[in-house]
């Protein structure tokens, strides 16, 4: 149906009107008239927004993700999210290019006077601005850097043990996602990609297990089922089956849990009890 019938007396012509918000997509003819339909470009997901750096006050242009665009994929068993065309955690920090401020946006903002003195002694008195202009788009290289200042900031303002592992996970699926991207002839970058993956996710761990003993929740975002699932993952990760059966069991008797977080916890402990009769065959 035409939803827009009638416009014709006023020499208007609307066709396709059937879905008015289905998004356009472009198609490549091949030379033997085939159409395949192209992947969304990376900068269509992204807009510049002006961000005032909580430390030094000055104004800068920064990179975010218009997140009505989003097209939500199946995420990683330990919750590393995944979107269609983009990876949006190449996003999620936000670095000032004056004075070297620099957090993960749900914690950039958040600041004590104590903390933004403990910046700007440890961290912007020995800044050296790069001069550079925000890139059109952040690769996975830049990203990388940027979330080690951001590791390095929540240390030197003594934040949170959760921030700090959290800093440390996204610092994993990012070295994960980029290994992903390489070609696969390029086995030593894939082999120190994995190796720096492995050190800082043993440290999101470690992290994320002091955290729930010494932090209410939410914790990073996340409630108690989001934490538990996780942790159970990682603990899986590391061959700790009674510390990630212990989780999965507080998930299954939680009655706040979704089904969905249900289901993906029963998957989880299937694959544990497969993987204790695997150990005792051996």
């Amino acid at each position: 149906m035409n939803l827009l019938s009638g416009l014709e007396k006023f020499g208007l012509k609307a066709e396709d009107t059937t879905n008015l918000f289905e998004e356009e997509k472009k198609v490549t003819v091949a030379a033997d008239g085939t159409k395949t339909e192209e992947a969304p470009d990376e900068n269509s997901f992204l807009l510049d927004k002006a961000i005032r750096c909580t430390v030094c006050d000055k104004v800068f242009k920064a990179k975010m993700v218009k997140s009505g665009r989003l097209k939500r994929l199946e995420s990683d068993m330990d919750l590393r999210p995944r979107y269609d065309g983009i990876d949006t955690l190449k996003y999620s920090v936000i670095s000032c290019p004056y004075c070297g401020y620099t957090a993960i946006n749900r914690y950039f903002e958040h600041l004590s006077s104590m903390q933004v003195k403990m910046i700007k002694e440890q961290v912007c008195s020995k800044f050296k601005p790069d001069g550079s202009v925000e890139p059109t788009l952040i690769d996975y290289d830049t990203a990388i850097e940027r979330y080690k200042l951001s590791l390095f900031n929540t240390i030197a303002k003594k934040g949170k043990t959760s921030e700090k592992a959290y800093t440390c996970l996204n610092l994993a699926w990012l070295l994960r996602g980029k290994a992903e991207t390489l070609d696969p002839s390029a086995q030593q970058e894939i082999k120190e990609c994995k190796e720096q993956e492995e050190a800082f996710y043993a440290q999101a761990f470690e992290g994320l297990t002091k955290s729930v003993s010494t932090e209410t929740y939410p914790i990073c975002g996340m409630d108690e089922c989001t934490m538990d699932y996780l942790l159970a993952t990682m603990a899986y990760h590391y061959r700790k089956f009674d510390m990630a059966s212990k989780c999965i069991s507080r998930i299954m008797q939680s009655a706040s849990a979704s089904k969905k977080m249900k289901d993906r916890a029963y998957e989880l402990k299937e694959q544990i009890v497969l993987e204790i009769k695997k150990s005792k065959q051996q």
